[in-house]
């Protein structure tokens, strides 16, 4: 049984006119204007209102574009947008899966015009900027830099893919699952002759990863061949698809509420609001999504809503689990930055693994679109006087100090306006360090922070709000007294990381080159002071606020459990950054989760690492218009405060969630036709250790497409206030682990109560809509 209160009586209502009643109790969708499955994906552009843009046409004929690699790899290559509006094809030297012959639109990050990327600047000088052009993906793809015959060429793909992606963002979760699907019809229909035989609804019913029963399959395809001729065209493809998109689960919601009638009434909706626990559950505001959500004008007139508008509504972000107030910035950004979680990259200039991987600038524009506010720089002597960034004493490959820095000029403020934090690892001599610090003033310019703002307290730490748009360099710091060769009369200031890498890796000169820091770089560390964290006791002179420590991993963890509350205490008033381990060879992340309990700001993580990890990253900083600061629990914000997450007191809170069903989950295997998904859903609840747990559904035998579980887990949460919710969906194996599809996280604080719609992700964080999955969430606190 579905959750929620079955009424034992209706509400006394104005009775509902009886035409109103017929014209809108049982809704259709409307059906193909020609019935043609060959031209369902022209059709989608037409309701995307773009048939007749003259750049959209131009991609559909397609465009032979120069691929650029390498100075010797310049491949031309034929690139043709797909008629669902939402795929490009593309040629290969050597033809492959067609799966491999495609990228989405919903998977592009930016589309940038002329020399705007590392590949173009380094290897398209012979093309004029007016006819390049960059498609930089989400997650790990390459970017796709291509060079057009003409810049008007270039300029119509730069303007249609703008268009496209303009009306995909736009457009509703119903119309995404109309585009899906027709998209898939089109490919099921063998023979582009128009009309579906059982064999090819079949094929239709894999592609879309569903087995079903053939009989129950074959009875559903008669009960739309309405002409008796064993082939489904125009209005009974509409209608078998009508049938195959029904959701069972959504019409007994819809009907505990509005009766034997079938349309909600406004009074009826504000019902299922309460029920929903909605804040500011109003007449009104149910009269307002009627006005929003309501496909069937007759129903809007009446102030009435069908089926269609229910499901629109509980399919929008307003039905999401996902707090749309908190898709905005909505916390307090006026208070010191050591009170927010901050988001932080290591190795930030890597691609891949920390061993020989390569090294990109391209790298700290993806982090920066990730909502990155703090990156890191290895800097290392370079030939002819330039510094150069790489990972010491490794195969990886290296880029220029100053490209770098230019790319934080002309990327860090793109996604959020709040402060960047550029964490130096400085391996140069004093000349090279000179050559850093006047690239940062001069790049940089207005944006580096350069000296106090405030006078009257200049270690005092200032906040996001004072700092928009503002670049912080995180660096050592030379005490009052130096010797005249500009080397540190202490090395209090050496923080852990280059410790460590010396004691292993560095030679004797690398050594005493480490030690010496350059006046000139030592001014610009105002406010992000390095600083080697020796004790947690309380000493006779309180630490400066704008001193930073650098922790691994190991050495966190040890505070940790030998003493939380005060490393607790200390979090409230200094920044610490938290780091992998050296010995994370390939760029595995560790939990970070750990680090925030204590309210570790700086959890620096390998951003080119998919994994959990970077999910609960993505899931803390999802919230607050993910702008990359978010607002530390109170416990974790004063300064004598108790807190200790090994202790954290009795439950507070049961979270209950009802996992319901699931929608039109992606085939993980596209080329194997009888590949069908066995899904279950993992909850995985991270937070303090006695709070972390997770529990699971069963699986559901071969179907991906409208699974069914009905099944309850309940967890007890003491503290709630730093937990993150992770909605896991896998693929059973019996005989080996099981497969990632899709996941979700976020924090408890922003999961909305009652029947919620979760819109999946994949494991680069790319949407996999229309996926979903549909729970009831119950969130009790004592």
């Amino acid at each position: 049984m579905l959750c929620g209160r079955w009424r034992s009586r209706r509400r006394q209502e104005p009775p509902v006119p009886a035409q109103v009643a017929a014209s809108v109790a049982l809704p259709r969708p409307p059906a193909s204007q020609n019935g043609s499955t060959k031209r369902s994906g022209l059709r989608a552009l037409k309701k995307m209102g773009l048939t007749e843009d003259e750049d959209v046409r131009a991609m559909l004929r397609g465009s032979r574009l120069c691929k650029i690699r390498s100075l010797t790899w310049q491949k031309e290559r034929l690139y043709r947008l797909q008629e669902d509006g939402l795929s490009v094809w593309f040629q290969r030297r050597i033809p492959r899966a067609r799966s491999q012959h495609i990228f989405f639109l919903q998977h592009i990050e930016a589309v940038r015009e002329g020399h705007q990327s590392e590949g173009l600047r380094r290897f398209g000088g012979a093309f004029a900027p007016a006819r390049c052009l960059t498609i930089a993906f989400k997650g790990r793809r390459k970017n796709l830099d291509l060079v057009a015959p003409t810049a008007e060429e270039a300029q119509r793909w730069v303007r249609g893919l703008a268009k496209l992606r303009a009306r995909l963002d736009a457009m509703s979760q119903r119309e995404r699952l109309d585009h899906w699907i027709h998209s898939y019809l089109h490919r099921a229909d063998s023979n582009q002759d128009s009309k579906m035989s059982f064999k090819e609804i079949k094929s239709l019913l894999r592609m879309v990863n569903v087995d079903m029963n053939d009989m129950y399959a074959y009875c559903l395809f008669k009960e739309c061949d309405h002409s008796n001729n064993e082939r489904l065209e125009g209005t009974e493809i509409e209608e078998f698809l009508l049938q195959l998109l029904k959701r069972p689960e959504l019409e007994e919601i819809f009907h505990q509420y509005s009766g034997e009638d079938r349309v909600l009434s406004a009074p009826e909706l504000l019902e299922f609001l309460e029920d929903q626990g909605e804040d500011g559950a109003t007449l009104a505001r149910a009269q307002q999504l009627i006005q929003t959500y309501e496909l069937n004008e007759t129903a809007k007139q009446h102030e009435l809503m069908t089926l269609d508008g229910f499901m629109m509504y509980l399919l929008s972000p307003e039905g999401a689990a996902l707090d749309p107030a908190h898709t905005c910035v909505f916390q307090d950004m006026d208070q010191p930055l050591s009170r927010y979680f901050i988001s932080s990259s290591h190795n930030t200039y890597l691609t891949d693994s920390q061993i020989g991987g390569p090294s990109s600038t391209e790298a700290y524009i993806r982090a920066f679109a990730q909502g990155c506010r703090c990156v890191e720089l290895d800097c290392w002597e370079g030939p002819g006087g330039e510094p150069i960034i790489y990972h010491g004493h490794t195969l990886t490959s290296k880029i220029l100090f100053r490209d770098v820095v230019q790319a934080v000029r002309d990327h860090a403020f793109t996604l959020s306006p709040y402060p960047v934090i550029l964490s130096l690892e400085n391996h140069c001599g004093l000349e090279q360090q000179a050559v850093m610090a006047r690239h940062l003033r001069t790049i940089l310019g207005d944006m580096l922070v350069t000296q106090a703002l405030d006078s009257q307290n200049p270690e005092e730490l200032p906040s996001p709000e004072q700092l928009k748009g503002r670049v912080l360099v995180k660096g050592k710091k030379l005490p009052a007294a130096r010797s005249e060769d500009g080397r540190a009369l202490s090395d209090r200031e050496e923080d852990e990381e280059e410790e460590e890498e010396e004691e292993v890796m560095e030679a004797a000169e690398q050594k005493r080159r480490a030690k010496q820091i350059s006046p000139e770089l030592s001014a610009l560390a105002v406010y992000c002071c390095a600083t080697r964290l020796r004790t947690l006791r309380p000493a006779p002179v309180p630490p400066l606020p704008c001193q930073v420590s650098s922790l691994s991993e190991r050495k966190a963890k040890k505070l940790i459990r030998e003493a939380g509350n005060s490393f607790v205490r200390h979090n409230a008033r200094q920044l610490t950054r938290v780091y992998p381990l050296g010995l994370r060879m390939n760029s595995a992340n560790y939990s970070p989760q750990e680090m925030w309990n204590v309210g570790c700001q700086l959890v620096a993580l390998n951003f080119q690492t998919p994994g959990y990890e970077m999910d609960l990253n993505a899931g803390r900083f999802l919230v607050n218009g993910q702008c990359g600061y978010v607002l530390k629990p109170a416990c974790l914000r004063q300064p004598g405060t108790n807190f200790d997450p090994e202790c954290p007191g009795p439950p507070r809170t049961t979270l209950t969630i009802q996992v319901l069903t699931a929608q039109q989950l992606p085939k993980l295997n596209a080329e194997k036709p009888s590949s069908i998904v066995d899904p279950l859903v993992r909850v995985e609840i991270h937070g303090v250790p006695i709070d972390c747990a997770q529990k699971e559904t069963n699986y559901v035998l071969n179907n991906g497409f409208n699974p069914r579980w009905g099944q309850t887990l309940q967890f007890q949460l003491r503290a709630p206030e730093l937990v993150l919710v992770r909605f896991v969906v896998e693929d059973y194996d019996t005989t080996s682990p099981n497969d990632f599809v899709g996941q979700f996280t976020l924090p408890l604080n922003s999961l909305k109560q009652g029947y919620r719609h979760i819109h999946l992700l994949s494991k680069d964080g790319a949407s996999l809509s229309p996926a979903t999955l549909f729970v009831h969430v119950q969130i009790q606190r004592s």
